[in-house]
């Protein structure tokens, strides 16, 4: 055996690498040699490359509308007017005037400006600008920088933090290459081209597919992400992911990433949705919402079970807001939302969702469950404002009372009964009660004290059920909680 030839199973390893790594162009029809080894020489793979798909044209046709925003911010230093002066700075004043000696002071530092860079896409030929709020955010100046290297100062038109979007608007005599956003939602799995600015690199093309829809980050109550695996880093946000038509399906917002680069998941706003902020912030230069005015929280398996219901949707009331549309409507507190004018409501994101798409004054039609019954609520929706609920408990008397069962430690107050501690090996503990939550009612019921509170826990578990569900003041908002009401 000659130095250039090779075992069978090693020839073998060969014939199967070689086809898996030619493997599609022999789907795709074109014949290919693999490589012929002998006992002399070897000779040299040529294949006739298939005809294959590029995304080419995508990407000649959409870059032009494609962005680099630069940010000009003015950073205050701690210790200037309206910033706290830092201990760190405080030390060094002292150490370098008292070691000098000299009368020479300190020297504070100043205001310094500080860049940052970011995508945006134009969506009208006469300058608009989508990008993001966080991109733009503390901003002093900006430029745009086109993709043939011309700059524009811009204007900022408006932004919705809540969304994280933000519009932009330069002016030029020059009718500009603009793109639309999507109409149809992309499906999973479906090809997408990210374009941005990554590192500030300059113009930037990734590809991938859509890897999720729906995806809630916790970034704000609105979160309905889309996932995408093309390539997304720092300089990206603000920046369009296309599908093959050349529609924006998406604009770049986050990424998941210990490192701080690529690893494959990133989130972008929807195009429905960004459509809708960017009209508003384009024609007004704010974004006016839809305001029920309650506290929510999601309807689990439990809750529904302890209530004798078999819902596996909607969305608990935990307190209509005070004087808010829902509380004038008459919605109460335990009432759970279940559809908003026939459209149903998974979840409290949900319906934090579709009541913002309502504008202020509209009139919607609740469904909802209260005790055991369905009925309509008509509900005159206001403008979205933030409100919280606050309320001090005052104890009735210093006494303090045992439920072993559930590993509490209770006191009978003003205001319900107060947890003084939780055994945290108990069941309380387990189903999330902290110490200083006030129980105000037990499915339903009002509880004002010890008494009235192991009644409606005994009527639960005669009833047959598993749970009771307490109705839990938490500082500022309304929690409920089911806790075990069977033995053992």
């Amino acid at each position: 055996m000659t130095s250039n030839s090779l075992p069978k199973k090693s020839f073998r390893n060969v014939l199967i690498a070689s086809a898996i790594a030619l493997g599609t162009a022999g789907v795709l029809g074109t014949q290919t040699n693999f490589l012929s080894i002998t006992s002399s020489h070897a000779q040299a793979v040529k294949v006739d490359a298939p005809a294959i798909f590029s995304f080419g044209d995508v990407v000649e046709a959409v870059s032009p509308a494609v962005v680099s925003v630069r940010v000009e911010q003015v950073i205050q230093p701690a210790g200037l007017e309206g910033n706290p002066r830092s201990e760190r700075h405080e030390f060094l004043e002292r150490f370098f005037n008292e070691r000098k000696g000299n009368g020479r002071k300190f020297k504070r530092n100043h205001p310094r400006k500080a860049n940052s860079q970011g995508s945006g896409f134009f969506v009208s030929e006469d300058g608009y600008i989508v990008t993001n709020n966080h991109v733009i955010e503390d901003g002093s100046k900006f430029t745009v920088v086109l993709s043939d290297g011309k700059e524009h100062d811009a204007e900022l038109i408006g932004t919705d933090p809540r969304t994280d979007l933000a519009v932009l608007k330069i002016d030029t005599d020059d009718k500009l290459t603009y793109v639309e956003f999507g109409k149809k939602r992309p499906r999973t799995g479906d090809w997408v081209v990210a374009v941005g600015n990554p590192f500030g690199l300059g113009g930037t093309v990734t590809a991938g597919i859509v890897s999720a829809h729906g995806r809630d980050i916790g970034s704000s109550r609105y979160d309905d992400f889309i996932q995408i695996d093309a390539a997304v880093n720092k300089g990206n946000s603000g920046g369009p992911s296309f599908n093959l038509n050349g529609e924006v399906i998406g604009v770049n917002t986050a990424i998941f990433s210990p490192s701080g680069g690529n690893v494959g998941i990133a989130f972008a706003v929807p195009a429905k949705l960004a459509n809708e902020i960017v009209s508003d912030l384009i024609e007004n230069g704010s974004v006016s919402r839809g305001w029920l005015g309650v506290q929510i929280q999601p309807v689990t398996p439990e809750i529904s079970e302890s209530l004798g219901l078999n819902l596996k949707q909607g969305a608990i009331v935990t307190s209509p807001q005070a004087e808010s549309p829902a509380a004038i409507a008459g919605v109460e507190a335990g009432d759970i939302i279940t559809a908003v004018d026939e459209k149903n409501v998974k979840g409290p994101k949900e319906l934090a969702r579709i009541i913002a798409g309502y504008a202020p004054d509209a009139e919607i039609t609740l469904k909802l469950w209260r005790n055991g019954k369905e009925q309509d609520v008509s509900v005159k929706l206001g403008e979205l404002k933030e409100t919280q609920i606050a309320s001090a408990v005052q104890s009735k008397d210093t006494k303090t009372r045992n439920l072993k069962r559930l590993g509490l430690k209770l006191q009978e107050t003003s205001k319900g009964i107060a947890v003084i501690d939780v055994r945290p090996d108990g069941k309380a503990a387990e189903k999330g009660i902290r110490k200083g939550d006030v129980i105000v009612s037990v499915n339903g019921e009002d509880v004002t004290n010890m008494k009235s509170l192991r009644s409606e826990l005994k009527s639960a578990r005669k009833a047959g059920r598993k749970s009771a569900l307490l109705e839990v003041h938490r500082q500022d908002r309304v929690v409920f909680i089911p806790v075990p009401v069977k033995r053992g």
